[in-house]
């Protein structure tokens, strides 16, 4: 990864009036950080403005929500996108998870004023709230057929919701810590909670019970990922014949980002270990690129890329700041990733740039998730942030 560039948060409206200015920095591992600034020379007719760079740096292209900058020196472009729209009322406080629809039509989070809110994902206005878990909401999502919300709470309860009518209808108890994530299996006929506690459980969500402690691992697992394993990848037998209320959990693997520097991976169904990765630091988040790549993020700020048939040595390790990595996910042909100083980028293959989402002033983005073209963020500073991409 070439040297991450930063700008000012609100660069969209600094560079809307005459004359306005945006710092703008590079920060070349190991060597001392450039600074720059962007001036707005006048306001075009198309209403973008016309804005050049300081000494060092280039603006490659500029509309109303995006600007394209690059520094030659250190070979590093991105491309910084403006919020399209922010949801200011959904929350009053922090909000530390939040999830969209399958079909993209409404959102569900979380947040430190310990409520659990769904709205409507075009405009952020309130449909129901979820009212039921003792303190606070740790996360939330959608199954996939988009009406119902899987969530797990301090309380160490993971509760099943209704989107239509709010009602709650399954409680999983079981654990004896606070549910830190939770992955949903194929269409959602069993789920997977991570907790406090150090273990990960599968649960019948038909049956509302616990079909098994999959790991116990002693220290607490703040993330959890299934996928679907490669062909070539072998994840052992189950010791047990597994029960019949388990579906889809064959040829899966469970992925456990642990607080103990460790990266945990397992056959979802035999329960055997696949692989036992040491990292830099607690691991956050963790996800999966495909039946053979996954990333996981530590609190120091690494993102390691893994090959799950040799997971000894990483692909590689992109480190962008020392800032925690609070959330991952697969985005096309490569990853969206957040971080606890403000920071959220986009990594695609095909790119020769990094998308970067701005709006955030050093606020953590909690969480990051997609529908189609638009990206919705979630931040401490209690606002939702809705990004339109154009054609990639």
């Amino acid at each position: 990864m070439a040297a991450p560039l930063r700008i000012q948060s609100d660069w969209a409206q600094a560079l809307r009036k005459d004359e306005g200015e945006a710092w703008l920095s590079c920060h070349p591992p190991g060597k001392p950080t450039l600074y720059g600034s962007l001036t707005c020379q006048g306001i075009g007719q198309d209403g973008i403005p016309e804005v050049t760079a300081s000494e060092g740096f280039i603006v490659n292209e500029i509309n109303k929500k995006s600007i394209h900058i690059s520094c030659p020196k250190e070979n590093a472009s991105s491309k910084f996108l403006a919020p399209y729209t922010t949801f200011s009322r959904i929350h009053s406080k922090s909000i530390t998870c939040l999830d969209i629809s399958s079909g993209g039509g409404l959102g569900v989070s979380s947040s430190t004023d310990g409520s659990m809110k769904i709205w409507q994902a075009s405009n952020g206005e309130l449909r129901r709230v979820l009212e039921g878990h003792v303190f606070d909401v740790n996360c939330c999502r959608f199954f996939p057929s988009g009406l119902v919300v899987l969530s797990g709470g301090m309380d160490a309860q993971l509760k099943i919701w209704s989107a239509e009518d709010a009602s709650c209808v399954v409680t999983f108890k079981g654990h004896k810590g606070g549910i830190l994530d939770t992955a949903i299996v194929d269409r959602g006929r069993n789920v997977v909670s991570g907790s406090r506690d150090g273990t990960a459980r599968l649960w019948d969500c038909g049956r509302s019970a616990c079909l098994g402690v999959i790991a116990d691992c002693g220290s607490s697992i703040n993330g959890v990922a299934v996928g679907a394993a490669d062909n070539s990848i072998n994840l052992g037998s189950p010791e047990q014949m597994p029960s019949e209320r388990e579906v889809g959990t064959e040829s899966k693997m469970l992925l456990l980002a642990r607080e103990d520097k460790k990266l945990q991976c397992l056959g979802l169904q035999s329960r055997q270990p696949v692989f036992l990765f040491v990292g830099s630091d607690a691991f956050n988040c963790c996800t999966f690129l495909s039946g053979f790549l996954l990333l996981a993020g530590t609190q120091d700020g690494n993102i390691y890329q893994l090959d799950v048939r040799s997971p000894r040595a990483p692909v590689q390790v992109i480190h962008r700041s020392g800032a925690p990595v609070l959330s991952l996910l697969s985005f096309r042909d490569g990853f969206i990733a957040s971080q606890g100083d403000g920071s959220c980028f986009i990594v695609q293959q095909d790119l020769d740039y990094v998308i970067e989402l701005t709006g955030a002033d050093c606020d953590p983005v909690f969480k990051v998730a997609t529908w189609e073209k638009q990206i919705y963020t979630c931040c401490r500073d209690g606002l939702v942030r809705r990004y339109q991409l154009s054609d990639l």
